[in-house]
């Protein structure tokens, strides 16, 4: 699955346990300008490193697994979570970069000598 928004929040790597490590992305979704969404991805193990590139600001496509489990607690009670695990960002444009890319002023070839040797 994919989504794009605006990084909202970039949180901190966190070492859960000893073999896990997650670091976890807020982005702001905009489908209904009036009730923004706040979205929260998970990145798992290596996959962490995959967010040092991007700043809060940028707008980004985030490719993503939903996943899902139950969980029971002491009593017995059965409850599901859900999550989104982080797999690829893409980011789409900067926090303060220009929605138009900047290119160089053409060149004036009108100057060119007149004794040009090329043979074309």
């Amino acid at each position: 699955m994919d989504i794009k928004g605006k990084v909202h929040e970039i949180g901190a790597t966190a070492q859960v346990t000893d073999s896990l490590k997650k670091r976890e992305l807020i982005v702001e979704y905009v489908e209904n300008p009036q009730y923004p969404e706040y979205l929260k991805f998970e990145a798992i193990q290596d996959r962490c490193n995959l967010l040092d590139s991007v700043k809060v600001g940028d707008d980004v496509e985030v490719f993503f697994n939903l996943r899902g489990r139950p969980w029971t607690d002491k009593s017995g009670k059965k409850s599901y979570f859900n999550s989104m695990q982080l797999w690829r960002i893409n980011v789409l444009s900067g926090a303060g970069s220009s929605a138009t890319p900047e290119y160089a002023p053409p060149a004036d070839i009108s100057s060119a000598a007149e004794d040009d040797d090329l043979p074309f």
